[in-house]
């Protein structure tokens, strides 16, 4: 009895010691990633800051060629920030738990692959029927599951509408199926193909041309021309729901709006010319709303300030944007009040201070910033609750702000760079003001310029659109798109839904084919 539980205790303290030399090495194994975890969040914060830095820019005023540029030089780094984070999350997902600190695991390990999405159950069992070891009789101790994510490849299938004839015995008359209806009279293009090319374009940044050469490895030749008359049929088809989105955006309430440049083509010459796409945007959440968000976009082939205005001609209530000349005639008809962008302002601020920082600069950053850590408080509260934290704290900055700069402008030249900066923002100063009293309104203009992303970098792909029509097409499915990324709708399936039912649709019941109005559960 002795010697085998003298055998037992020499066995159990070599398990110890086993155990006790795997704990180190993964503590050295952990140490040694979570350095490279580090060097990965450095490379990511500094690639941050970068975009944030080249998206000030980006909406500022300069040449094509410039904003092109800065365009290209966002991509690249958000590629490359997507990347890293790709990185580190499979060297995350190599950490052992015990040494990774559980702050930086919840805030960078790898997400979960999403409920909804189909499962292939695929069992391995073992080949041993009884305990290799000693030969005893096996019971279930339950089962360890691991993921792959998959993808399955699209394939092109024909679907053949076979309509049988019937031909009556007695008199020879024919009965027959009508034939249904195409989304598009006279072409073979189906629902699902229709919506995967307009998002391919209008979501995916994906140029037409590269559309076709992907197909054709495919096996199936459509040539740029034809996926450019589907994208226009397709815009063509959904008019009417454009026009319903309108006047969804534009009811009476808080907008925000921008603009952008887009290049077209000059027929005949092989110019192009600058003409504007306008984004007008409704986005209530931050003040607690329960309305769905949504933008709508508008083209002109210049930027002359009718263009807004005809847009906005049966609009009344706030509008939240930029210093732009051609909204003055909408407030001073005083159906419309203007909110202003201090996003805007202190950008002009802080391209100062990034040229060459000095202590006012600063001080008036800092100001700035205050005012926006208050709003990261309150976002998501609703409209009365933001409105009394802003009566009680930010407006008493605010006018703090102004009695500072305005001490400030007594010792600037005029001619400074600082000086022009808050000469723009007091230019400005009662409509940046508005949010104090208003709690739907926001401090910015972000929600307008972020709804502009999208055309940006679609801009540096497709390179320009090929006539005035063309840039209306655009503003359409640009609109349809940007609404479903509002909502977290994938924009191919509803779009599929909506261009397989349209044609036959209840004129009158066309807002029930808004995307926050169909069930796409079942599709």
């Amino acid at each position: 009895m002795d010697t085998s539980l003298a055998h037992e205790n020499a066995r159990l303290r070599a398990l110890l010691q086993t155990q006790q030399d795997t704990i180190r090495q993964m503590a050295e194994y952990n140490r040694l990633l979570s350095l490279r975890v580090a060097a990965y969040a450095s490379e990511i914060n500094r690639l941050k800051a970068l975009v944030a830095k080249l998206q000030r820019m980006q909406f500022d005023k300069s040449s094509e060629k410039l904003r092109a540029k800065t365009e290209r030089q966002i991509q690249e780094a958000q590629e490359r920030i997507s990347a890293l984070q790709e990185e580190m999350a499979e060297t995350l997902g190599e950490q052992y738990d015990p040494v990774l600190p559980s702050a930086l695991r919840q805030s960078s390990a790898r997400k979960p692959l999403p409920a909804s999405l189909p499962r292939e159950p695929r069992g391995i069992r073992s080949e041993e029927e009884c305990c290799p070891a000693c030969g005893g009789e096996l019971s279930s101790l339950g089962c360890d599951v691991s993921e792959q994510l998959e993808l399955i490849s699209s394939a092109f299938k024909v679907i053949e509408t076979q309509r049988p004839k019937l031909a009556c015995c007695r008199c020879d008359h024919i009965v027959q199926a009508p034939v249904p209806s195409k989304p598009i009279v006279r072409s073979y293009a189906g629902a699902g193909l229709l919506a995967h090319v307009v998002t391919g374009k209008y979501a995916d940044h994906l140029p037409l041309y590269r559309q076709s050469e992907i197909y054709r490895r495919q096996g199936v030749e459509v040539s740029r021309a034809t996926l450019g008359r589907w994208t226009s049929a397709v815009a063509e088809l959904l008019e009417p729901l454009y026009d319903v989105l309108r006047q969804y955006v534009l009811m009476p309430g808080k907008v925000h709006a921008d603009d952008i440049p887009v290049p077209v083509q000059e027929p005949g010459s092989g110019k192009t010319r600058t003409a504007r796409l306008w984004v007008y945007v409704r986005d209530d959440r931050n003040a607690g709303s329960q309305m769905p968000p949504a933008v709508w976009f508008a083209y002109s082939p210049d930027r002359k300030g009718i263009h807004p205005q005809n847009h906005l001609a049966g609009y009344s209530g706030v509008l939240q944007a930029d210093a732009y000349g051609g909204y003055r005639a909408l407030y001073e008809s005083g159906r419309i009040t203007e909110a202003a962008c201090m996003a805007h302002a202190r950008r002009k601020i802080h391209d100062v201070h990034a040229r060459a920082p000095t202590d006012i600069t600063t001080e008036a950053l800092q100001r700035i910033g205050e005012l926006y850590a208050i709003e990261a408080e309150v976002r998501g509260c609703s409209a009365e609750q933001r409105l009394a934290a802003r009566k009680a704290r930010a407006a008493p900055l605010m006018q703090s702000l102004y009695d500072w700069i305005q001490t400030q402008m007594k010792t600037l030249s005029r001619h400074s760079d600082t000086a022009k900066a808050f000469a723009y923002l007091l230019k400005q100063w009662e409509a940046l003001n508005v949010y104090c009293s208003n709690g739907w309104v926001e401090i910015d203009n972000n929600i307008a310029e972020n709804a502009l992303r999208d055309v940006a970098v679609g801009r540096k792909n497709w390179l320009f659109a090929g006539s005035d029509s063309g840039g209306e097409h655009a503003a359409v499915l640009y609109s349809l798109i940007g609404t479903c990324r509002l909502n977290n709708v994938e924009p191919e399936k509803w779009l599929r839904y909506v261009i397989d039912h349209i044609q036959d649709w209840p004129a009158n019941r066309v807002r029930d084919l808004l995307l926050w109005k169909v069930d796409l559960s079942s599709q």
